[in-house]
Protein backbone atom coordinates (compact mmCIF):
# COMPACT_ATOMS: atom_id res chain seq x y z
CA UNK A 1 0.00 0.00 0.00
CA UNK A 2 1.55 3.58 -0.78
CA UNK A 3 1.57 6.62 1.04
CA UNK A 4 2.27 9.06 -1.18
CA UNK A 5 0.09 11.52 -2.58
CA UNK A 6 0.28 14.02 -5.91
CA UNK A 7 -0.46 16.90 -4.52
CA UNK A 8 0.28 18.53 -8.25
CA UNK A 9 -3.59 19.77 -8.73
CA UNK A 10 -3.43 21.80 -6.04
CA UNK A 11 -0.36 23.47 -7.58
CA UNK A 12 -2.30 24.23 -10.53
CA UNK A 13 -5.32 26.28 -8.60
CA UNK A 14 -3.65 27.45 -5.60
CA UNK A 15 -1.13 29.63 -4.72
CA UNK A 16 1.25 28.84 -1.69
CA UNK A 17 0.01 25.02 -1.42
CA UNK A 18 3.37 23.65 -1.70
CA UNK A 19 4.54 24.48 2.21
CA UNK A 20 1.14 22.92 3.56
CA UNK A 21 1.84 20.10 0.94
CA UNK A 22 5.68 19.49 2.31
CA UNK A 23 3.92 19.72 5.84
CA UNK A 24 1.75 17.17 5.27
CA UNK A 25 4.49 15.05 3.45
CA UNK A 26 6.54 15.62 6.45
CA UNK A 27 4.00 14.26 8.56
CA UNK A 28 3.69 11.07 7.05
CA UNK A 29 7.62 10.76 6.84
CA UNK A 30 7.56 11.48 10.46
CA UNK A 31 8.36 8.15 12.94
CA UNK A 32 5.18 8.12 14.39
CA UNK A 33 6.03 4.77 16.63
CA UNK A 34 7.81 6.74 19.18
CA UNK A 35 5.19 7.27 22.51
CA UNK A 36 7.59 8.77 24.66
CA UNK A 37 7.13 11.18 26.46
CA UNK A 38 2.84 10.86 25.87
CA UNK A 39 1.38 14.31 25.18
CA UNK A 40 -1.97 16.13 25.23
CA UNK A 41 -2.95 18.90 22.85
CA UNK A 42 -5.62 20.86 23.46
CA UNK A 43 -7.43 24.04 22.36
CA UNK A 44 -7.71 26.30 25.40
CA UNK A 45 -9.53 29.74 23.36
CA UNK A 46 -10.14 30.65 19.81
CA UNK A 47 -6.11 31.01 18.87
CA UNK A 48 -4.63 29.71 22.21
CA UNK A 49 -3.49 25.56 22.25
CA UNK A 50 -1.42 23.98 25.45
CA UNK A 51 1.09 21.41 24.67
CA UNK A 52 1.20 18.66 27.91
CA UNK A 53 3.73 16.36 28.11
CA UNK A 54 4.31 13.92 30.63
CA UNK A 55 7.64 14.28 32.44
CA UNK A 56 7.61 12.31 35.80
CA UNK A 57 11.68 12.33 36.70
CA UNK A 58 12.23 15.30 34.87
CA UNK A 59 13.16 18.75 36.49
CA UNK A 60 12.90 21.98 34.91
CA UNK A 61 16.57 21.82 34.38
CA UNK A 62 16.41 18.13 32.63
CA UNK A 63 14.39 20.14 30.31
CA UNK A 64 15.16 22.18 26.88
CA UNK A 65 12.34 24.34 25.04
CA UNK A 66 13.51 25.68 21.56
CA UNK A 67 10.71 27.39 19.75
CA UNK A 68 11.73 28.21 16.26
CA UNK A 69 9.61 29.88 13.25
CA UNK A 70 7.32 27.20 12.62
CA UNK A 71 8.65 24.67 14.82
CA UNK A 72 8.78 23.63 18.35
CA UNK A 73 11.31 21.25 19.72
CA UNK A 74 11.49 19.75 23.16
CA UNK A 75 14.30 17.78 24.59
CA UNK A 76 14.73 15.97 28.05
CA UNK A 77 18.47 14.65 29.30
CA UNK A 78 18.38 13.60 33.04
CA UNK A 79 21.43 15.41 34.24
CA UNK A 80 24.36 13.00 35.70
CA UNK A 81 24.50 12.64 39.52
CA UNK A 82 27.75 11.19 39.47
CA UNK A 83 29.33 9.98 42.72
CA UNK A 84 26.20 10.47 44.62
CA UNK A 85 24.16 8.74 42.23
CA UNK A 86 21.13 6.56 43.73
CA UNK A 87 20.72 3.23 43.63
CA UNK A 88 17.07 1.53 42.57
CA UNK A 89 16.00 -1.48 43.20
CA UNK A 90 13.35 -1.26 41.15
CA UNK A 91 13.12 1.88 38.54
CA UNK A 92 9.56 1.88 36.31
CA UNK A 93 9.80 5.99 36.49
CA UNK A 94 11.37 6.61 32.00
CA UNK A 95 14.79 8.37 32.40
CA UNK A 96 15.61 7.97 28.99
CA UNK A 97 16.67 11.61 26.98
CA UNK A 98 13.47 11.92 24.46
CA UNK A 99 13.39 14.83 21.63
CA UNK A 100 9.90 16.31 20.56
CA UNK A 101 9.26 18.31 17.78
CA UNK A 102 6.06 19.72 17.07
CA UNK A 103 5.33 21.56 13.48
CA UNK A 104 3.60 25.14 14.49
CA UNK A 105 1.52 26.91 11.60
CA UNK A 106 2.58 30.50 10.59
CA UNK A 107 2.26 32.95 13.51
CA UNK A 108 1.76 30.56 16.04
CA UNK A 109 4.53 31.40 19.43
CA UNK A 110 5.20 29.90 22.78
CA UNK A 111 3.79 32.34 25.14
CA UNK A 112 4.45 30.56 28.05
CA UNK A 113 6.16 27.68 29.77
CA UNK A 114 5.92 25.33 33.16
CA UNK A 115 6.53 22.25 34.64
CA UNK A 116 4.38 20.88 37.63
CA UNK A 117 3.86 17.68 39.30
CA UNK A 118 5.28 15.69 36.37
CA UNK A 119 3.88 17.56 33.46
CA UNK A 120 5.26 20.29 31.22
CA UNK A 121 2.67 22.80 30.15
CA UNK A 122 3.50 24.68 27.01
CA UNK A 123 1.20 27.22 26.10
CA UNK A 124 0.94 28.57 22.34
CA UNK A 125 -0.75 31.53 21.02
CA UNK A 126 -1.68 32.38 16.98
CA UNK A 127 -0.86 36.20 16.76
CA UNK A 128 -1.72 37.55 12.84
CA UNK A 129 0.50 40.62 12.18
CA UNK A 130 -2.40 43.58 12.27
CA UNK A 131 -1.10 44.08 8.42
CA UNK A 132 -2.22 40.53 7.62
CA UNK A 133 -5.71 40.89 9.16
CA UNK A 134 -9.03 41.48 7.45
CA UNK A 135 -9.54 45.43 7.17
CA UNK A 136 -12.92 47.10 5.81
CA UNK A 137 -11.96 49.23 2.24
CA UNK A 138 -14.25 52.26 2.57
CA UNK A 139 -16.31 52.78 -0.60
CA UNK A 140 -16.13 56.20 -2.07
CA UNK A 141 -19.40 58.20 -2.97
CA UNK A 142 -17.65 58.42 -6.77
CA UNK A 143 -18.24 61.77 -9.19
CA UNK A 144 -16.23 64.57 -9.33
CA UNK A 145 -12.70 64.60 -10.73
CA UNK A 146 -12.77 60.76 -11.69
CA UNK A 147 -12.04 60.51 -15.41
CA UNK A 148 -10.99 57.04 -16.89
CA UNK A 149 -7.57 56.43 -17.96
CA UNK A 150 -8.28 55.50 -21.78
CA UNK A 151 -10.06 59.33 -21.84
CA UNK A 152 -7.51 60.95 -20.81
CA UNK A 153 -5.00 59.79 -22.57
CA UNK A 154 -7.08 60.71 -25.72
CA UNK A 155 -7.34 63.92 -24.73
CA UNK A 156 -3.96 64.72 -23.66
CA UNK A 157 -3.33 63.59 -27.54
CA UNK A 158 -6.02 65.83 -29.00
Amino acid sequence: MSTTFDFSPLYSSMIGVDRMADLVESALRAETHTSYPPYDIEKTGEDSYRISLAVAGFTPTDLEITAQPNLLVIRGRKADEGEGARTFIYQGLAQRAFERRFELADYVIVKDAACADGVLSIDLVRQVPEALKPRQVPIGAGGGDRTPILQSSKAKAA
